[in-house]
């Protein structure tokens, strides 16, 4: 799989991506991440990404040029393009599992008061939303498709088991877990869970079950 992050702020993912299950994912060649500055694909000497909205309106909105330049360099047919946009079909587990079929994708991080429309009309194949409320910009956004679609890439996880038992592969959430030490300040382990009787404990996750 891999994924293609369209940013004014490259430099935001180094961290996160080069740590943990998604760092060893790219090591082991199972993930390829690449980020794209948008501001290399500008025609404007100061690198300029940005205008005033036409009509009017407060705040400055991401022009099409730039996006489009880089997309198109970018792009194969095998990529999926992805905007990143308030007014997006909010994101949710089956997409993560949709996605994760496709060879490519392509997100587009958008900032300022938003991105000009042409880019959901004629360059993202869909507009995705993670939340109803605010952000700065579409990176965060980024990192939680990139993190949600790499863990259901066959090999990314240590323990392919975990997926069978995901938060979210069910109506219901999950039941309660515990590790050690068995009393802690008094907070204590469920009894049953330390008893090794497999049928009682199961017997009690699914009744815990959230």
């Amino acid at each position: 799989m891999k994924f293609h992050i369209v940013t004014i702020f490259p430099d935001i993912f180094e961290s996160y991506f080069g740590e943990s299950i998604i760092g060893r994912a790219q090591k082991d060649g199972l993930i390829d991440i690449k980020i794209h500055n948008l501001r290399d694909y500008t025609k404007d000497k100061h690198k300029k990404v940005d205008d005033t909205p036409y009509g009017g309106g407060a705040g400055m909105m991401m022009q099409v040029q730039p996006i489009y330049d880089c997309v198109k360099a970018i792009k194969t047919k095998k990529a999926r393009t992805i905007l990143f946009s308030a007014k997006g079909k909010k994101y949710a587990q089956s997409d993560a599992e949709r996605l994760a079929k496709c060879d490519e994708l392509i997100l587009i991080c958008g900032r300022y008061e938003g991105v000009d429309e042409r880019v959901a009309e004629y360059i993202a194949d869909e507009e995705i939303s993670i939340g109803d409320y605010v952000l700065t910009g579409g990176e965060i956004p980024a990192m939680a498709l990139v993190d949600s679609i790499s863990r259901l890439i066959p090999g990314v996880l240590g323990n392919p088991e975990s997926l069978k038992e995901e938060s979210f592969n069910s109506e219901k959430v999950e039941y309660p877990q515990y590790t050690k030490p068995e009393d802690f300040q008094g907070w204590e382990v469920p009894e049953v869970l330390l008893s090794g009787n497999h049928k009682k404990i199961e017997e009690w996750r699914k009744k815990h079950i959230k």
